[in-house]
């Protein structure tokens, strides 16, 4: 049996593969090793009793988690699955490797990660390579869960809303400043708590608050991640995550105006890497 699994900072895709064939899909928490360590990790594993009932029965495993940017970090993720999976052969990289494969269709391109965090690269169908590096929620992830997050809090305290926005989150969250302080400042995870806000964008989609913001963002991320590679608008380009999927159309509008030709935008790569896996990796 293999499992092949695409992991987040907020949530982990699985996909239980047996005689090359899928057999079932499992979801857990994300993992991520800047914030997760290996007991963690293997913990939030063995809580879906439906995944670990086959662990003496996986050989393979091929684990993309983003956070796993270097062999130590890799490590912690990789022994958190020997845990539990202890008969199995472990593969470990970073979600945006997984990213690139799950868009990969015969041809260079480049591939962008637009969810709780934000990231790009080039595939040429060999090597996945980075021009500029990804700086996490609090320097970059630039149009990203985390970032839009931040935006609306702290347009929310310094008192910019819209009036429907603030009053939503003023009287249906009972949302307050002591309770933002505390979970970006001194709690666990302030990254997923910033993207978790998301479903305010989501409910005010239509206000031009929201989409001036998203296009903000959306061209921030281009600019800096996209229009970084020389090549940029001679390749497809393509989106993979939660914030690229749900603000397709915004994404699109600031991609034009940039030249870049888009090419997928998926939300979750899950079903792509299986088949790429199938295709090139297992025989």
């Amino acid at each position: 049996m293999y499992l092949i699994a695409d992991s987040g900072s907020t949530k982990c895709d699985w996909m239980l593969l047996k005689d090359n064939k899928e057999v079932e899909a499992f979801s857990t928490m994300g993992f991520n090793p800047f914030f997760h360590n290996e007991t963690v990790i293997s913990t939030a594993i063995k809580d879906n009793t439906e995944l670990t009932k086959y662990a003496d029965e996986v050989k393979f495993i091929f684990l993309y988690s983003a956070g796993c940017s270097s062999k130590e970090l890799k490590l912690v993720v990789e022994r958190g699955l020997k845990q539990v999976f202890t008969k199995a052969n472990i593969y470990v990289d970073h979600d945006l490797v997984g990213a690139a494969y799950s868009t990969y269709s015969g041809q260079p391109g480049i591939t962008c990660i637009i969810g709780t965090g934000s990231n790009s690269c080039f595939f040429d169908g060999q090597n996945v390579t980075e021009e500029v590096p990804a700086l996490g929620y609090i320097l970059g992830d630039e149009g990203s869960g985390s970032y839009f997050g931040k935006k609306l809090l702290s347009d929310y305290l310094y008192k910019k809303l819209p009036v429907e926005i603030n009053l939503w989150l003023q009287d249906e969250l009972k949302l307050t400043k002591k309770e933002i302080l505390e979970n970006v400042y001194m709690k666990p995870h302030a990254n997923v708590y910033l993207a978790s806000f998301m479903k305010i964008y989501a409910t005010f989609k239509e206000n031009l608050y929201v989409k001036n913001t998203v296009a903000a963002g959306m061209n921030h991320f281009l600019m800096n991640h996209v229009c970084c590679f020389a090549n940029y608008n001679a390749v497809p380009v393509h989106f993979i995550g939660s914030i690229a999927f749900h603000f397709e159309d915004i994404l699109r509008d600031e991609s034009k105006k940039l030249g870049i030709e888009v090419g997928n935008i998926i939300k979750k790569p899950i079903d792509g890497l299986v088949d790429y896996h199938l295709k090139y990796l297992i025989k």
